[in-house]
């Protein structure tokens, strides 16, 4: 095994600032400086894609401390391309990366944040019960741009 430390996760946006804004907004994300402004021929080496380029910024996700440093803790990369395909349908269940989730005090009033920045839902608050007699309150979302996101609070 290799020795290795999670550092970020990317989601691809059609308006990075748009979509950076709804993470600081709702789940008071903080930048992480330098923004980011890419092209030319590595870049194009490295994704394959002719004329590559883009732009973004990384997010500090909560609960990970406030001031910027040389180890922000994990954060969420948002990039936008200059040419992007269409997206595909949101479901929870394609493929791949699924969703990102946030613990939160409150799912009804942190659905409610979402809902007034343009994010939507995908299904219903639910409450279940795990094995060892915990419950777990959640819901699935997305973000403005289709991301499935999970607000979730256990007991």
């Amino acid at each position: 095994m290799i020795q290795a430390k999670y550092v970020h996760t990317n989601i691809m946006a059609h308006d990075w600032r748009k979509l950076a804004a709804f993470y600081q907004n709702v789940f008071g994300c903080v930048p992480v400086p330098p923004m980011r402004d890419f092209s030319g021929e590595a870049l194009e080496r490295a994704t394959k894609i002719p004329n590559a380029a883009f732009q973004g910024m990384h997010l500090r996700l909560p609960g990970y401390g406030n001031s910027v440093s040389e180890n922000p803790g994990p954060t969420l990369e948002i990039f936008q391309y200059a040419t992007m395909p269409e997206r595909l349908e949101t479901l929870v269940n394609r493929p791949g990366f699924g969703h990102i989730a946030f613990l939160v005090d409150d799912v009804v009033k942190a659905r409610e944040a979402v809902l007034e920045e343009d994010g939507k839902d995908v299904g219903d608050i639910i409450t279940l019960q795990t094995a060892d007699a915990r419950e777990v309150t959640f819901v699935y979302m997305t973000d403005p741009e289709g991301n499935v996101l999970e607000l979730q609070s256990w007991q």
